[in-house]
């Protein structure tokens, strides 16, 4: 993995080089094995919490964690593209837009104990620009190099905190083009539901059932492109004990496994029934 300027990945994507790096500040990484015509993102997958924030936050690191979606990343590296925030959302939120994309308060608790300084401020939003251009410039990519692309937006939330049953598998569809591509959102739900899960967890999958698809990430490429559709996954944090913060590696594994042919044989018929 190489190091490198958002001006230098953007080269490299333009020029279709293979390459994995990390951005400079360390903001996000990116991988590019092959150019294909699918893409992965785990946006809320980071953890890291700049220093100088440190002081000045009223919620704890488990908090933090508790709101993230660990190994979303790992669910999917496998697959030739695959891009990841690796700041906490408590810093910047990458699925938020840029005006709200910096937290006041999360989850009902005040954030900071004193109003971000304008240089702090302006700090991570600069974070949350660059990744956004490289956002642009992949899918740009993509779209000239194949005409139609796909990317598989992970995320996961807390199964627990909800007083019904819900589903271990949510896509949310509200902002994408049902009527186009209704058969591919419903294909990958179904693939979703057939998930093998160890420890006697049961595979469930709903559309539209915890969460509509609103985030920002979805709707940035979906306005910006007009031939990606982007699937917002979640997965229900059925892979770690959400109040304990105790990971099961046995479920992550099973399910990067399982997502290596599925999704990569989604992304195939997707391509197949849509290109151009």
């Amino acid at each position: 993995m190489e190091k490198l300027s958002i001006e230098n990945i953007i080269q490299k994507i333009e020029n279709e080089e293979i390459f994995e790096a990390v951005s400079l500040d360390y903001s996000f990484t990116i991988k590019i094995d092959k150019y294909v015509h699918y893409a992965c993102g785990a946006v809320h997958d980071g953890h890291q919490f700049r220093k100088e924030l440190w002081g000045n936050c009223l919620h704890t690191a488990y908090e933090r964690w508790f709101e993230e979606d660990p190994e979303t990343k790992e669910m999917v590296n496998t697959h030739p593209i695959v891009i990841a925030g690796c700041d906490s959302r408590f810093e910047y939120d990458l699925n938020r837009a840029p005006n709200n994309a910096i937290y006041e308060d999360a989850w009902g608790k005040q954030l900071w104990k004193e109003p971000l300084s304008k240089k702090m401020y302006d700090k991570s939003m600069q974070k949350h620009a660059n990744f956004y251009k490289v956002v642009h410039a992949l899918i740009s990519k993509l779209e000239e190099k194949f005409g139609v692309c796909i990317v598989y937006d992970m995320h996961s939330y807390n199964w627990k905190r909800w007083t019904r049953e819900v589903p271990t598998w949510n896509l949310g569809t509200s902002n994408v083009d049902n009527k186009r591509f209704g058969k591919e959102i419903e294909s990958w739900r179904a693939i979703l539901e057939k998930t093998p899960m160890p420890n006697g967890i049961v595979s469930t999958s709903k559309i539209n059932d915890t969460f509509k698809g609103n985030g920002h990430f979805l709707k940035y490429i979906t306005q910006n492109f007009n031939n990606t559709l982007v699937l917002a996954t979640e997965i229900a944090k059925v892979y770690c004990d959400e109040l304990s913060q105790i990971m099961f590696p046995e479920v992550v594994s099973s399910v990067e496994k399982y997502l290596q042919t599925e999704l990569k044989n989604h992304a195939d018929t997707f391509y197949k029934n849509h290109k151009l």
